[in-house]
């Protein structure tokens, strides 16, 4: 086969690996691009999931703070209840049969003795006897005194415990929804999770594939230098030949130009310049 037959053969099958190769090399960018955009999205849900979780465990720290906060007021508030109970059972009898109408009678039969030990005259023996019938009744009415305080206090427990119940609820409600916040975030957190985990297992597909396609373009690259180093061989081959057909050209035209030189000189006839200079470089040859 001549050379130029196998140079046009060569170029050929080189422009038919370049394209095979810049196809592949094309799927390897878009590939490659793919994948770059879904790492992208692994790390932005990776980055949300954290976000999430963060979120999710500061709301648990309050759901917590909360529970502890509702447990201590319902301490407090039973505290609260049974000191109401043993109160109301230790003056059970004297609650039942006391009155601010029996107090007040109580109260005037004071004043009415005392005036009347003032004002109106009385031997010794009826004195000692009004006297000791005050000291009885101010005895009955420091007793209802002392209950009308445990019914103060009785009443003081009951808005303390009216107070911690109200904040009892609100702190259950509050609870109650951050609990539901939290489970809110939890389940986003575990979705976002799981979309991270799909994203990176099509990334790493993705770019099993663009590893592939590389190493399906690799035997290529080599036999398209493969091919150039050939072709760089034939030409320089061509082109050596080109140069000696071109000398022997060249060389024979010179004897022939010598030869006419020579019949045109011996028959007298006036030399062209080339023709001169060619026999004067050949004397001038021979005589080195």
């Amino acid at each position: 086969m001549a050379e130029q037959e196998k140079i046009a053969e060569l170029d050929k099958k080189l422009s038919e690996l370049f394209e095979e190769r810049n196809k592949l090399n094309s799927e390897a960018i878009e590939l490659a691009e793919k994948r770059n955009k879904l790492n992208d999205r692994f790390n932005t849900l990776r980055t949300e999931a954290l976000e999430l979780k963060n979120e999710r465990d500061r709301t648990n720290e309050n759901v917590k703070w909360l529970k502890q906060k509702r447990s201590g007021l319902n301490a407090k508030t039973h505290e609260k209840i049974e000191e109401v109970k043993k109160l109301r059972q230790q003056n059970k009898e004297t609650f039942q049969r006391t009155s601010f109408a029996e107090v007040t009678a109580i109260q005037k039969e004071i004043d009415d003795i005392e005036w009347k030990i003032q004002t109106t005259s009385m031997n010794l023996k009826q004195e000692r006897a009004h006297i000791e019938r005050v000291r009885e009744l101010q005895l009955q009415l420091n007793a209802f005194k002392k209950l009308e305080k445990l019914r103060k206090r009785i009443s003081e427990l009951q808005t303390e415990i009216d107070s911690l119940e109200n904040e009892g609820k609100q702190s259950h409600e509050k609870l109650t929804q951050l609990a539901q916040k939290s489970q809110e975030i939890h389940e986003k957190m575990i979705a976002k999770v799981a979309d991270s985990k799909k994203t990176k297992a099509e990334a790493d597909s993705l770019h099993q594939l663009f590893v592939q396609t590389k190493e399906k373009a690799r035997p290529i690259q080599d036999e398209i230098a493969s091919i150039i180093m050939k072709l760089r061989q034939h030409k320089a081959e061509v082109r050596e030949k080109e140069e000696e057909r071109k000398k022997k050209s060249e060389e024979t035209f010179r004897e022939k130009l010598e030869s006419q030189a020579k019949e045109k000189r011996k028959r007298g006839e006036k030399l062209t310049w080339e023709e001169f200079q060619i026999l004067a470089e050949k004397e001038m040859g021979e005589q080195d």
